[in-house]
């Protein structure tokens, strides 16, 4: 599945107050941009095949401190650019749904990780969808955490405007649990009674693989008996949020990788060094027009939040793409991310959780959303939606001794 970039030496023991602590035995790979001492941290490029990384990122410190073990970093799409991580100098990563398929990305080792069963919980990024993407196209469940909610140190950067660091795992308690240790305190939701769960119908019908639409429905049909409130909302100025955040992603990448695109752009992979050079051509003015409509829809979604707790849409609007197949570099990331974009437009927590199974035997997905640091809202829905399905139990036919 090629989803290890490196294994990481065995420290149990070397604190032993972290023995007693509330991640003591669970084993956690970390995608390859996020830096765990003395450990190669490649970012899954050739420009940094030999970059060893000096201290623990603020996130892998914390999770050691709460008794995790650390065994790997993960694959990933080259500097966390991509949805389908096949853009890696290790080699792309596989599916283990269906080895020809891709797992999404950028995190994509992160989801096979977790799926395949070679770590119990697994750390990724999410700029765009890069944790919520591979989550939806591995059956597991990924949370894109409020923006500048957790400690980003020691982790390189896509755009600090949208960059993010999230748990992927088998189940929502275990996302819980690991995103309590990384914010410092459990995320006890705010709400107590029923919840008021927002469905925009044109993103789970319009433009939608049929399949996608009868699961994601099956799940608001679920959510309705479960005592919440079902309303239809609208989404405003969701049309433009994907341009926007590419205006935004892509002249902060040109900016970060200007030198290399100079000196030495034969050494990135092409597909990043195709979408990284797209952000050469945005004018000063465009990003100031970008940013100037990422505050106008933020204020919307705030809006939005005083009148619903949870918004509800799919993760993807297509079945998970096979390797190689299909649309140009550019035109399959924006299908495949043309529902995640808007939520990291956004500044509140998304979830993605499996709710269903394509005819192809692939996971289908779903987002929950909710408003700014209301972790605890979509994580308390999300753990009652598992205790009423088994959609998350499911296992790929591709799956590691727990020895591993």
């Amino acid at each position: 599945m090629n989803t290890v970039i490196s294994w990481v030496p065995d420290e149990r023991g070397s604190d032993p107050a972290a023995a007693s602590g509330p991640l003591a035995g669970v084993r956690i790979g970390v995608k390859d941009n996020i830096e765990v001492g003395g450990v190669r941290s490649t970012c899954g490029s050739e420009f940094f095949a030999d970059r060893v990384a000096t201290d623990d990122a603020a996130c892998v410190a914390a999770l050691k401190r709460a008794g995790a073990t650390i065994t790997s970093t993960l694959n990933m799409a080259e500097f966390a650019v991509g949805v389908t991580s096949q853009n890696s100098a290790s080699g792309g990563s596989v599916n283990p749904w269906d080895a020809r398929r891709v797992p999404g990305g950028s995190s994509g080792g992160s989801g096979v990780a977790v799926a395949a069963g070679v770590v119990d919980v697994a750390l990724g990024t999410d700029t765009g969808g890069s944790i919520r993407l591979p989550a939806a196209c591995c059956g597991v469940t990924g949370l894109r955490p409020s923006t500048g909610v957790l400690d980003m140190s020691g982790i390189f950067p896509v755009s600090a405007d949208f960059d993010t660091v999230g748990p992927l795992a088998r189940t929502a308690t275990q996302v819980r649990e690991t995103f309590a240790v990384l914010a410092g305190s459990d995320p006890t939701p705010e709400d107590t009674g029923p919840l008021r769960v927002a469905v925009p119908w044109p993103f789970v019908t319009g433009d939608v693989d049929p399949a996608i639409t009868d699961a994601v429905t099956e799940t608001v049909e679920l959510i309705r008996r479960l005592g919440h409130r079902v309303v239809e909302c609208s989404v405003p100025h969701s049309n433009s949020a994907q341009d926007v955040v590419y205006t935004l992603i892509y002249s902060d990448l040109a900016r970060i990788h200007a030198e290399r695109l100079r000196d030495d752009p034969s050494r990135f992979q092409p597909a990043t060094r195709e979408r990284i050079s797209l952000g050469l051509h945005i004018s000063d003015e465009q990003r100031a027009a970008a940013i100037r409509q990422r505050d106008v829809f933020r204020s919307a979604m705030a809006d939005m939040f005083r009148d619903v707790d949870v918004v509800l849409t799919p993760a993807m609007p297509v079945d998970v793409p096979e390797i190689g197949v299909g649309e140009a570099v550019v035109a399959q990331a924006r299908r495949m991310g043309q529902l995640t974009y808007p939520w990291s437009l956004h500044d509140g927590p998304t979830l993605a959780l499996p709710v269903g199974v394509h005819p192809s035997g692939m996971p289908i997905g779903a987002q929950l959303t909710s408003a700014y640091l209301r972790e605890g809202t979509v994580l308390a829905l999300a753990e009652q939606v598992q205790e009423h399905s088994d959609w998350h139990l499911r296992l790929p036919p591709v799956r590691v001794s727990s020895g591993v």
